[in-house]
């Protein structure tokens, strides 16, 4: 169940993240970006921050994947 809950957090924080932050990108980058942002965004915020349950995940897997389309901005889309 966890990986199925990460799966659907992880697409709905790419797409967000990628509206945020203004990115045109298909379907597949959005969720690869949103998962890849939600692993490392919900790691670095609960190590961070004592807040627990879905609502630390969300916000984790949106600032992670904000991150990530920022780096790949900057180094790759050039």
């Amino acid at each position: 169940m966890g990986l199925v809950f990460l799966l659907i957090i992880g697409t709905a924080a790419g797409f967000l993240a990628t509206r945020v932050m203004r990115i045109d990108a298909d379907v597949p980058t959005t969720v690869v970006i949103g998962i890849a942002g939600a692993l490392i965004g919900g790691f670095l915020l609960r190590s961070l921050v004592v807040i627990t349950g879905w609502l630390a995940g969300l916000v984790g897997a949106i600032v992670g994947a904000m991150v990530l389309i920022w780096l790949y901005k900057t180094y790759i889309m050039k």
